[in-house]
């Protein structure tokens, strides 16, 4: 079950424009229209969700067939639950509409996220510094030293680099160059986090200019990738703080190897239908 809800969150990354911090960072702040991006990730969004339930649960398939606990004592939710949920819910609907419209996401996001925790402070009658308290504060000086990373090698010059052999590859076979960079950047959003990564890929392609095809099987790289491993996106890492203040643990090579039997063949079918759509 643990696996489930960490492997869906990638695989289900490119649904919408809002599903996936990394969609902002790779596309640069300018994301598509809702029509367009449902024309383009439709399809390989429903095949990545499939066949990575598909492959969870042949992976899991011996500890499916243990018993498990029926009665499960059940609490009711609590007044800044339910707040919690309305916010939740006003704000998924606010980033649709905002993201059909065409505006940025970044701002919205922030304001409905602080909206939220000040409803739940006043209904409950709490400080909200014990909510900041349970904020993973460390996580934020990790991605911002790999996005430091990301400044350093566009001074080397690396970035003009990809973005040289990007373009040649696109003029010689846009589909062709969207698979295999799209690949290229799943397995690299493992080595430096699928954000830095995907910082890199957008200042490529604001270099390469290349078709839009292109551009979304990097996304679908980007997004897909970072099931192979622990450290591949920011939900990951923070899924694994999670379950450790509840006691629980997943290592590095546990999740790899669950990671390297779904990924692959998830990524390569979402890959596949972007190309078909063409």
């Amino acid at each position: 079950m643990l696996f489930a809800c960490a492997l869906i969150a990638n695989a289900a990354s490119f649904v919408l424009p809002i599903s996936n911090p990394a969609n902002l960072v790779l596309y640069g702040g300018e994301m598509p229209s809702l029509g367009a991006w449902m024309a383009s990730f439709a399809l390989p969004s429903l095949l990545s969700i499939a066949v990575t339930f598909l492959m969870l649960r042949w992976v899991e398939r011996e500890r499916l067939t243990d018993r498990c606990e029926t009665v499960v004592e059940t609490g009711t939710l609590s007044r800044g639950g339910k707040i919690a949920l309305g916010g939740i819910i006003v704000t998924a609907v606010l980033l649709i509409a905002a993201s059909a419209q065409g505006y940025q996401l970044g701002l919205p996001t922030c304001l409905a996220g602080i909206a939220t925790m000040a409803a739940i402070c006043i209904g409950e009658r709490k400080s909200p510094l014990t909510t900041l308290g349970s904020v993973s504060w460390a996580v934020l000086p990790l991605v911002a030293g790999l996005f430091v990373l990301v400044e350093a090698l566009a001074s080397t010059g690396v970035i003009t680099m990809l973005a040289r052999w990007l373009a040649a590859g696109a003029a010689q076979s846009p589909s062709t160059t969207a698979g295999v960079a799209g690949t290229i950047l799943a397995f690299g959003s493992n080595l430096m986090n699928n954000l830095p990564a995907g910082l890199i890929a957008s200042t490529t392609l604001q270099q390469a200019h290349v078709p839009q095809i292109v551009t979304d099987g990097l996304l679908i790289g980007v997004d897909l990738g970072p099931n192979l491993s622990i450290t591949g996106s920011l939900a990951t890492i923070l899924w694994l703080t999670a379950i450790r203040r509840e006691g629980e643990d997943v290592g590095f090579w546990r999740f790899l190897k669950v990671g390297a039997v779904v990924m692959p063949p998830a990524l390569f079918a979402a890959l596949g239908a972007r190309m078909l759509i063409g």
